[in-house]
């Protein structure tokens, strides 16, 4: 299971800087205009896990995650924050990636799986700058999608 096969450009954005709420803001509302979920129930479950410790997994990365009820299937989105924000990372390095990831409130294994596909991945640094320095967010959809050649 390929975390980018639940991606689509609609969901993938690139600010200069924000806050780590308005970067929660700002997934939240994304995910909302591609499903059937409030951008209001979106924001407070990102807010609840975030509360029980940072989702920021080092090397200028953060995966807020959280199960919504009513999902039918996964959602990620991607902000990408070119001057970073604290999100009180294990490393203390600045996020300035921050995928979203959204699942069904039954999808036990498959939220696990998710989590480890995005972890595995977004540990490689070759693959963090080259999603840094894409050009446009068609680029950042190609290089999430394998397609980077």
């Amino acid at each position: 299971m390929d975390f980018s096969d639940y991606l689509d450009l609609s969901r993938i954005e690139s600010v200069d800087s924000v806050s780590k709420k308005k970067s929660l803001v700002l997934l939240s509302e994304m995910m909302a205009k591609s499903s059937q979920i409030d951008s209001h129930t979106v924001l407070s479950r990102l807010f609840e896990r975030e509360q029980l410790g940072s989702t920021a997994i080092g090397n200028g990365v953060a995966i807020p995650h959280c199960r919504i009820v009513g999902l039918n299937r996964p959602l990620v989105a991607l902000l990408r924050i070119s001057e970073g924000v604290d999100y009180e990372a294990p490393d203390n390095i600045p996020v300035k990636l921050v995928f979203a990831l959204l699942l069904p409130e039954d999808a036990n294994q498959e939220h696990l799986n998710l989590l480890a596909d995005l972890a595995t991945k977004l540990n490689n640094m070759e693959y963090v700058n080259l999603l840094l320095t894409a050009e446009d967010e068609n680029k950042l959809l190609n290089i999430l999608k394998g397609q980077w050649s």
